[in-house]
């Protein structure tokens, strides 16, 4: 059945690209699988849009394992004794970028545990190299918590965007999920810093995290939309077996689904993953992802000997369709729901 007040918000975050507090969690609380369905088709539309039936793939290199922070859901947390921890060398990065590149990709994402070893010096050694062999590629950085004058740095060295999910915009629930030595205040200074300086920056955060409510998520979106990222990555959150959490149930698939449609309405030019964790909670998750609004992929480029120890949750998918070398089979994937992948930058376009 459809809820005429849920309708009426729907049409006011299509028309305005905002909806109050109140309003966004009554209608992700009570939204009925009729009303998802007109919330999807109108995202889908505006995906259409501003963005056509083209499907962007990133390439994910995760250079390190190892990270001093200590968040209470993540498997590669510094307390976690039962982690696999590896660093890649700069000839490893960018012999996956050679391989990348001769795929298709034209954009590089370096992602990894906050390693104090990966320094300024050495991170714009690594940027300037890629940039040089690969002058039409795009470096997307998601390192963590930097100061001003690191991501400056790192910027100057020819970086062009920056992923930092802020996890949760609610300062309360924030310290239920990180250690006292880490702030919401400090990821939000990032954030803007990082769009102050001119990265195309990107924030997120989990749906189904322990404690989350539904007010929690509407202030998640009104976050984004106060930042106004140029790209958002959201997916489900996925226990860890060697974290505090293990026991807590994962994220819903179509509570997921639901918020990608109510981003891409909120900002219609983002640029929005269908993450891996989405695919990991749902064998087509990322099909259904592209069809409520997302328009972009992340297979895995790191390499194949890495790829299962870097192990934010458990079941991570890593091999087959995630695997960069199955680019086929991911671009069918795509062309069995009517979209089809291109390899171009894709960088954002403000319409």
């Amino acid at each position: 059945m459809k809820n005429s007040e849920n309708l009426k918000i729907i049409e006011k975050i299509e028309s305005v690209h905002t909806a109050s507090e109140e309003e966004l969690a009554r209608l992700l609380k009570s939204i009925t699988d009729e009303e998802a369905e007109i919330l999807r088709k109108k995202a889908q539309k505006t995906a259409l849009e501003h963005f056509g039936n083209r499907v962007y793939i990133r390439g994910l290199i995760e250079i390190s394992s190892i990270c001093k922070n200590d968040c209470y859901y993540c498997g590669i947390r510094r307390s976690n004794k039962n982690a696999v921890r590896y660093r890649l060398t700069e000839e490893q990065i960018l012999s996956c970028c050679e391989k990348g590149h001769k795929l298709g990709f034209r954009t590089f994402v370096l992602q990894g545990g906050e390693d104090a070893f990966f320094t300024d010096e050495v991170m714009c050694g690594i940027i300037k190299s890629i940039k040089q062999a690969y002058p039409d590629c795009a470096v997307t950085l998601s390192l963590g918590e930097r100061g001003t004058e690191s991501y400056e740095r790192l910027f100057d060295a020819g970086a062009d965007r920056y992923l930092l999910r802020h996890e949760t915009a609610d300062g309360e629930h924030y310290k239920k999920l990180h250690p006292p030595d880490m702030s919401l205040e400090n990821r939000k200074k990032c954030l803007f810093e990082l769009k102050r300086i001119g990265y195309q920056t990107g924030a997120g955060f989990m749906v189904g995290s322990p404690f989350q409510t539904y007010e929690t998520l509407a202030r998640d979106l009104l976050f984004i939309a106060e930042l106004k990222p140029q790209m958002c990555g959201i997916g489900p959150f996925i226990s860890h077996r060697d974290t505090i959490f293990k026991d807590e149930k994962s994220g819903e698939v179509r509570l997921c689904l639901i918020l990608l449609s109510v981003i891409r309405l909120m900002l219609p030019d983002v640029l929005l993953p269908a993450t891996t964790a989405l695919g990991t909670a749902d064998g087509k998750g990322r099909e259904k992802g592209i069809l409520h609004g997302a328009n972009v992929v992340m297979p895995n480029l790191s390499p194949i000997e890495h790829r299962a120890d870097y192990s934010l949750y458990d079941n991570k998918i890593c091999t087959g369709d995630e695997a960069a070398e199955c680019i086929k089979c991911l671009s069918n994937r795509m062309k069995s729901v009517g979209y089809r992948i291109v390899t171009d930058r894709g960088d954002y376009r403000e319409s």
